[in-house]
């Protein structure tokens, strides 16, 4: 009894220091949110910040994306590709920045150029150089120095915000406070602890119902439930699954996240240079059991590589022909290994290793920090690795992961895999334009990875997204780059 009191006592401080009620009840229409992580980079857009402008809508990049990944008007009202290098991108008129100066070509200019001279880059630019050159007062071209079929995708990254002149500072810093175009105007920062927001009157677009919004970082994650649970917040992010059952069911709603928990054997070294030993490994996983046991049923069973946050995979995915029948292992020694940093990821090892004894290995269980298991993994030093892998990047487009992973020269091949067959099929999906050509070309290099055995899908994640009944229309994004919208509001 004494440690569930200090448990609520704890709790209880944690909120009364993340949420001041005589703030946040002070307009009735204010939206209150508590979020997982602090800033890390003052929100710099130039950072994985950048994805807290883009959910708070007060910074707009030039392109949004769709539920099939396609390229959407936002700032840029429309573009065309002038060759296989350059793409032109018309601007729209009349949109103001929270400062009141206007989007221009120079400003435009003046932003992405800040992009592509940080250091470090934002990710969607590793290994991507960018010009950006005035066509008018109102138009841009931007040219790639290779053929880059996603320019229009890669301009939607929340990383590549368009702000205003003056959030630019000479030593590269970025100050996003009052200088964003978004129908909120982020008023004021508190460092690692909170936010404030206000509707912007000249917005362009659909003007907010919401007349603000008020952010706190809590992460602690029983905080973040107990805020909703006691009326403290109105939306929370990321409730962990050990605490959804603590809240009614009508909070809780499940996001399919472009996340999928897979199981990487190394195929150039070990027992599973056998690739019957692979499919023995393959046929051996019983995915349910880990949804039910270890995600508490809060997890998708994997059929590939792309799961429901991808809505166009399961569609167009053709059944895996599987050239290798399984052999029977013969009590083969293995290593397991995972790391820590995600809590399920050990307990996963667990039920794995007892399902690979079931068929016969005999499992040896690694588990470290990330940080301390990485380069092993990389190394091919186990048989077997255990990865929560995002599949889609900035770009909404999983070709990078894909390539990354598992072809031949893949900066992050775990999977030790190569074979010419995967490499043509993702360079073919790499080279093919956005849309359902592209697509299916990238579906074509799923099934031959999935045929190779080397990576063995077991279950697609999902996030727990919290809201008050009386919240309406929020974003409930698999890509995390929406969550208050104009239309979110409360219902009185």
């Amino acid at each position: 009894m004494k440690s569930r009191a200090l448990w609520i006592l704890s709790v209880t401080l944690l909120l009364s220091g993340c949420f001041n009620e005589k703030e946040v009840k002070s307009d009735s229409s204010r939206i209150r949110l508590a979020m997982l992580q602090p800033p890390r980079s003052g929100l710099s857009p130039l950072s994985d910040d950048a994805f807290k402008l883009s959910r708070w809508q007060t910074a707009e990049t030039l392109v949004n994306l769709d539920a099939l990944g396609e390229a959407r008007p936002a700032l840029a009202t429309r573009w065309q590709q002038l060759d296989d290098r350059r793409w032109r991108f018309e601007l729209r008129e009349n949109v103001h920045f929270h400062d009141g100066t206007l989007l221009t070509a120079a400003t435009v200019i003046r932003s992405l150029n800040a992009a592509t001279q940080a250091a470090p880059k934002p990710r969607i630019l590793d290994g991507v150089t960018l010009e950006i050159a005035a066509d008018g007062d109102h138009a841009v071209i931007i040219s790639s120095a290779d053929p880059d079929p996603l320019i229009p995708q890669r301009l939607s990254s929340p990383q590549l915000a368009i702000l205003a002149a003056k959030a630019y500072g000479a030593n590269g810093s970025v100050n996003p406070v009052g200088n964003g175009s978004g129908p909120f105007i982020l008023s004021k920062v508190n460092g690692t602890s909170s936010a404030s927001l206000n509707r912007f009157a000249d917005y362009w677009g659909e003007k907010a119902q919401a007349s603000g919004i008020d952010v706190s970082f809590v992460p602690d994650g029983a905080a973040r439930a107990a805020a909703l649970r006691t009326n403290s917040a109105d939306v929370v992010e990321a409730v962990p699954v050990s605490q959804a059952a603590l809240l009614k069911p009508e909070q809780i709603h499940e996001v399919p996240m472009p996340r999928t928990n897979t199981l990487y054997l190394n195929s150039q070294q070990g027992a599973f240079r056998d690739p019957a030993l692979r499919a023995a490994v393959r046929e051996a996983i019983d995915r349910q059991q880990l949804v039910d046991n270890v995600y508490e049923k809060r997890a998708d069973i994997a059929q590939g590589l792309l799961g429901p946050a991808l809505p166009w995979a399961a569609q167009l995915r053709q059944p895996v022909a599987h050239p290798q029948a399984a052999a029977r292992a013969n009590g083969q020694l293995i290593t397991l290994a995972t790391f820590s940093d995600r809590a399920e990821l050990p307990e996963v090892a667990v039920w794995l290793a007892q399902q690979l004894s079931a068929a016969g290995f005999q499992v040896k269980q690694v588990v470290r920090e990330y940080a301390h298991i990485e380069a092993d993994a990389l190394a091919g030093k186990f048989d077997a690795f255990i990865l929560s892998r995002a599949t889609v990047l900035d770009s909404g487009d999983p070709v990078a992961y894909m390539y990354s992973d598992f072809a031949c020269k893949g900066s992050f091949n775990i999977a030790q895999l190569c074979q010419p067959a995967i490499d043509q099929a993702l360079q073919r999906a790499a080279a093919t334009p956005a849309g359902e050509a592209r697509r299916k070309a990238i579906m074509a290099a799923e099934n031959l990875i999935l045929a190779s055995d080397a990576a063995i899908p077991m279950l697609h994640e999902r996030v727990i997204q919290g809201e008050s009944p009386a919240v309406r229309n929020a974003d409930r994004d698999p890509r995390e780059r929406r969550l208050i919208s104009s239309q979110t509001h409360l219902e009185q």
